[in-house]
């Protein structure tokens, strides 16, 4: 059974940030708003160079966490695109140059603003956003949840109906066609 977590959320977000498996509200430290502009609009580059990496064979999250530590530890201005490259291009040992130019592409522009719109469909406010899907057409969707325990609760529950709809699925087959 397959299931698919997505996890809409911004690099530089603390909520996102405190959301990480490994963290769950239960950090001895305090985060660093040095790193924060007000006068911007969006958080283009850091979503950018994260969403970069991937066209780099970048599966894992390693330059977002590398950004999102370098903003919301150390107060780096990762809105700052030759800063956001030294961190992202550290971070996976990619070419700062390759990873520029592709971070700056009218492509992955388009993957964010397509993600972003996905996001604001579900119609939900607070990132992170994750949307559990499975095979069977099952679907959940969490909106500003940081613990861990709901998310893997639900999951759970998908998993058990996933193979409740297969045992049915063996005694009577398939569903009658639309």
């Amino acid at each position: 059974m397959r299931i698919t977590v997505t996890d809409y959320l911004d690099v530089v977000s603390s909520w996102c940030f405190w959301s990480e498996p490994t963290m769950m509200m239960r950090s001895p430290f305090m985060l660093n708003t040095d790193w924060y502009d007000a006068t911007l609009k969006e958080w283009l580059v850091p979503n950018a160079m994260a969403e970069a990496a991937k066209d780099f064979g970048v599966t894992d999250d390693r330059v977002r966490l590398a950004i999102a530590n370098a903003a919301l530890r150390d107060g780096k201005k990762v809105s700052d695109w030759n800063v956001a490259v030294e961190i992202g291009a550290a971070a996976a040992n990619l070419d700062k140059t390759k990873l520029l130019t592709a971070a700056q592409s009218s492509a992955v522009k388009k993957r964010i603003r397509a993600a972003t719109a996905e996001f604001h469909s579900f119609q939900v406010t607070q990132r992170p956003a994750f949307l559990i899907d499975t095979e069977i057409g099952d679907r959940a969707v969490f909106s500003g949840v940081v613990e861990l325990e709901p998310l893997a609760a639900t999951i759970d529950s998908m998993l058990d109906d996933a193979t409740a709809y297969a045992a049915h699925k063996a005694h009577f087959g398939d569903p009658p066609p639309k």
